[in-house]
């Protein structure tokens, strides 16, 4: 029944944009994210071997599902999928299971491709911490929606130290230029902090990881957008977290948000001491990754 009620949706009013949701194991966010992509041509969920009721939530949702083995080397899962699924859509967006798409989103996104000449889109999105959405602080920004050949997500050489199957901090690299969607899309993981902790561990062991390797090839930076730039060249400072923290916290108003504020400008605070820690470590012992 869900699946046919999709289908009559799509069939209804179509976006000619495929999109794709990388996963592993998201029962608890994947079906309320598939709810709201009725209007989309095609809907993919790309698997890393899931052992939960994921496959069950897309099948139901009348999804295709692609399985994803990484075998260590380039491609991840993102560009593999671009690589050996190439969309037949104009678009592509790629989606994470704990983010859902608001109406007012998907008109913004219908009359901005039928009109646009621009390779893609940053959309930003509202996060959702301890139970409250977070109305301030600094915004996350992404640019998932991008036209199906403008380019592939950045390539880096993660042969034998990086352990996430999927582009996490990489960018795109498009050829032509990029706008901004303006309505906010919600950000909301229903897995809880534990998970929120030991995500972001992993992201910051490889943030180092990846902070060594470009100091320690300086040909490969040509790429970087000014964002990353300036992040990479910051990342050893001592003041960087307790500097986010105020700039987050007070500049951006994340005080606003009360207790919840508070606990997201530490955590991310947190998230920037420990890479740079990681740095610091893995200088004096280049460990392989475990």
């Amino acid at each position: 029944m869900i699946a046919d009620s999709i289908r009559h949706t799509m069939g209804a009013a179509k976006l000619p944009v495929t999109v794709v949701i990388p996963v592993k194991n998201e029962e608890r966010n994947l079906a309320r994210c598939l709810e709201r992509l009725g209007r989309f041509e095609r809907v993919v969920i790309v698997d890393s071997g899931s052992t939960d009721r994921t496959h069950d939530i897309a099948r139901a949702h009348g999804c295709e599902v692609v399985q994803f083995v990484w075998d260590g080397r380039y491609p991840k899962k993102r560009n593999w999928f671009l690589m050996h699924h190439t969309p037949a859509t104009p678009w592509v967006f790629f989606l994470d299971a704990d983010e859902y798409l608001p109406g007012a989103f998907v008109d913004e996104l219908a009359a901005a491709v039928a009109t646009t000449t621009k390779v893609g889109f940053r959309v930003v999105y509202t996060n959702h911490f301890m139970g409250r959405s977070l109305r301030h602080g600094v915004p996350q920004v992404k640019l998932p929606i991008f036209r199906v050949g403008a380019g592939l997500y950045e390539r880096i050489d993660e042969d034998s130290w990086s352990r996430l199957d999927m582009e996490v901090h990489e960018h795109p690299v498009l050829e032509g230029s990029v706008g901004q969607l303006a309505t906010l899309v919600d950000h909301e993981d229903f897995k809880g902090l534990d998970a929120y902790v030991e995500r972001h561990r992993q992201y910051a062991d490889w943030e180092a990881r990846r902070y060594l390797r470009l100091m320690a090839t300086p040909d490969s930076q040509g790429h970087l957008t000014d964002i990353q730039r300036r992040k990479y060249g910051l990342l050893t400072r001592w003041w960087l977290a307790p500097s986010y923290l105020v700039y987050s916290y007070l500049w951006k108003l994340g005080f606003l948000d009360g207790m919840a504020g508070l606990a997201f400008a530490r955590m991310k605070c947190r998230y920037f001491a420990m890479i740079r820690r990681r740095i610091i470590e893995l200088r004096r012992n280049p460990a392989p990754p475990h």
